[in-house]
């Protein structure tokens, strides 16, 4: 009788059943969800990770913890791959999705242990989070009033902040407020979260930190102009120099005459090009690529400021916060294609010199925060919060709904699901109450990481619950039950439905697999790799 092995490639790995398959599973998404669950919260701890360039990361951002790691095992890329999906769609609570997630396989253990098969944990699972969508608007304790109000816009940003930078989220919040309400369109849902910008200036502290209505690009001017005000600005974005034809050609001079008059044919050339430029009002000129010397100097003689940037993404974002449009034939733009700043200035920040392009009306189209800080790892971390608060942002133009923060929408939802599992007949109600219990692993991991006893944490806060104070969550410096809307302690509606969403989903599919079957790599034998030449390498 053939067996699996004789049917598949030499070399091909099996693994069935539930001890071999199901439960070796569950192992390796606990494990990867205990990395990320100690970062959870404001006294996350850190993690240091180098990569395989070997840069290094120490943050306790979890998307980026996730996205370093090189996860090889199936079924916990199932959980990077949820994870993922949660930072692009909502951009903060991947660690919620992790932890839930890894959790809910955990409890599943258990379970299987007590002989329920896969299956009714997965039938289980899923009305449980149906019934936990269902419960979620029943569950929102604050709606945003005014999506351009800077103090209640704070009020909101405030536990994205605390979770990544406790202590800086006061100043955070109001710097970004400031950045999202100064580029918020018309219509709010349509608002872009690449209208914000970030530029790291190493030196100072957090505190330095500030926002500019515009945009600012590290560099200096090419030639002695320095400052412009309420300036026209033209972009070029195939350089200036004189224009080279397709086709290359040979010129035969003989004297010193034909010479200087074939060199002032080209000078002549670009002189009549600048002066041009120059008729048409333009103040600043931005090149996309090289300048000649002599363009150079027919641009300082009309005193026109000259910016030379590298980067077709610098250029792309400049030409958005001046509304320019960039052009690729060398001569006098019209009217339509000139952009208008009211002041472009090059600036000092720290001993790093800045030009910054400063839109002084109402509604800029770019708002840039320029953070400080003392090491790279520190500007790094600061701009992953700074991300995460714009996300949070984006959200609230969607939908403005808020649920309490501080554990107290978790243990909520866990007190209620537990009583629909008391309610429910059959072998459903062991797997709702696992999906219920599971919501302890957030107050859970923000007791433990604050350092405090967890289970005395939790056994207070549903006291409180039970009592009628449903938002009641876990004040991390006394450890004891207070209001979450009292501490401005807030979750964005949207992401936390989604992440529920995305845990339930990822659980349910990791136990919904019964076989592991792995091919054999292709290609021979990885070479040796090389040790260290001797003691002092």
């Amino acid at each position: 009788m053939l067996s699996l092995g004789d049917m598949l490639k030499d070399g091909t790995k099996h693994f069935a059943g539930k001890d071999e398959a199901i439960l070796r599973n569950i192992e390796a998404c606990k494990q990867l969800s205990e990395i990320t669950k100690t970062s959870l919260g404001p006294n996350g701890m850190n993690k240091m990770i180098i990569n395989h360039l070997e840069k290094l990361f120490v943050t306790n951002d979890a998307a980026t913890i996730i996205k370093e790691l090189d996860v090889i095992h199936p079924a916990a890329k199932m959980m990077v791959m949820a994870a993922q999906l949660q930072e692009r769609e909502m951009g903060d609570g991947t660690n919620t999705v992790v932890s839930l997630a890894g959790e809910l396989l955990h409890k599943s253990a258990t379970l299987l242990e007590m002989g329920l098969h896969p299956s009714e944990i997965v039938a289980g699972y899923e009305r449980a989070g149906e019934k936990a969508q269902q419960l979620l608007e029943s569950l929102v304790i604050y709606r945003l009033g005014d999506i351009r109000n800077i103090e209640e816009v704070k009020k909101c940003l405030k536990a994205s902040l605390a979770s990544k930078q406790y202590g800086y989220e006061n100043l955070l919040s109001d710097l970004i407020a400031k950045a999202c309400v100064q580029v918020c369109p018309k219509n709010p849902s349509n608002f872009n979260v690449d209208n914000i910008r970030v530029t790291k200036v190493p030196g100072g502290g957090v505190g330095d930190t500030t926002v500019i209505k515009g945009f600012v690009v590290i560099g200096d001017t090419d030639g002695t102009l320095k400052r412009v005000e309420k300036a026209k600005v033209a972009v070029f974005a195939s350089g200036i120099d004189v224009g080279k034809t397709e086709t290359s050609g040979k010129v035969l001079i003989t004297n010193e005459q034909e010479f200087l008059s074939f060199s002032k044919g080209e000078e002549d050339s670009i002189k009549k090009t600048i002066e041009d430029i120059a008729q048409s009002g333009v103040k600043v000129i931005i090149s996309g690529s090289t300048v000649s010397e002599m363009a150079l100097h027919y641009i300082e003689r009309h005193g026109i400021m000259l910016i030379r940037m590298q980067s077709k993404f610098q250029l792309r974002r400049v030409c958005k916060t001046v509304g320019a449009t960039p052009l690729v034939k060398l001569g006098a733009p019209i009217p339509e294609e000139l952009g208008y700043c009211d002041e472009i200035a090059v600036e000092e920040i720290g001993s790093s010199k800045c030009i910054i392009f400063r839109q002084n009306k109402e509604e800029s189209e770019i708002s840039t925060l320029v953070v400080r800080g003392s090491t790279n790892n520190i500007l790094d971390d600061i701009e992953r919060a700074i991300d995460d608060g714009v996300n949070v942002y984006k959200g609230m133009c969607k939908d403005g709904r808020f649920l309490g923060g501080a554990g107290a929408f978790e243990l909520e939802m866990s007190r209620q699901l537990q009583q629909f599992a008391d309610s429910t007949p059959g072998l459903a109600q062991y797997a709702i109450r696992a999906y219920a219990e599971a919501f302890e692993v957030i107050p859970r991991a923000l007791s433990e990481t604050s350092g405090h006893n967890a289970t005395r944490t939790i056994a207070s806060i549903y006291a409180a619950h039970t009592k009628g104070s449903t938002d009641a969550g876990l004040d991390i410096e006394t450890g004891l039950p207070r209001s979450a809307l009292e501490m401005s302690i807030l979750d964005l509606f949207v992401s936390k439905q989604y992440a529920l969403k995305l845990a339930t989903n990822t659980a349910c599919t990791v136990l919904r697999v019964d076989q592991i079957i792995m091919s054999k790599p292709a290609g021979g034998p990885k070479p040796p790799q090389q040790g260290p030449l001797d003691q002092d390498d």
